[in-house]
């Protein structure tokens, strides 16, 4: 049980993410990828916005519908304010290789690299790829 704020709280304000929000081109072509490629759960969803709530138990996501997919924008990490991209934890060096495989053979995934350690002497290993609609996703194994 978390104590109640006071005016003079020290500390962390946050308890991690609440839940992630991302707009996509195709909703159902990103639904399918998390649910299909990753696994996770769909949970429930706002039919009229179109949004899709999926899970995978710990991570909650929000896939937004944009309004109009043609004239839509892709992110460029190096130009625009926002986020740069998603990075969701895998269990271990066996998990991000599974992981990995299935998300370099889903169609419309673009691999930025291979796993590799995070940096030299760094037990993390990682990997980059956009999904389906060009949302950047990272998949990291857990800081040891």
């Amino acid at each position: 049980m978390t104590e109640p704020l006071t005016q003079n709280q020290t500390g962390p304000l946050t308890h991690g993410a609440h839940h992630v929000g991302l707009a996509v081109p195709d909703i159902e072509v990103a639904r399918s990828f998390f649910c299909e490629a990753l696994g996770y759960k769909t949970i429930g969803g706002v039919p009229d916005y179109p949004a899709h709530f999926v899970s995978d138990g710990t991570t909650l996501i929000t896939l937004w519908q944009v309004s109009e997919p043609a004239s839509a924008r892709a992110f460029d990490r190096k130009r625009n304010i926002g986020l740069h991209h998603l990075a969701l934890t895998v269990a271990d060096d066996d998990a991000i290789e599974v992981v990995y495989d299935r998300v370099r053979a889903w169609p419309g995934t673009s691999i930025e690299f291979a796993p590799v350690a995070l940096s030299e002497g760094s037990s993390v290993r990682h990997f980059i790829c956009a999904i389906p609609g060009g949302v950047r996703i990272e998949f990291a194994t857990p800081f040891g």
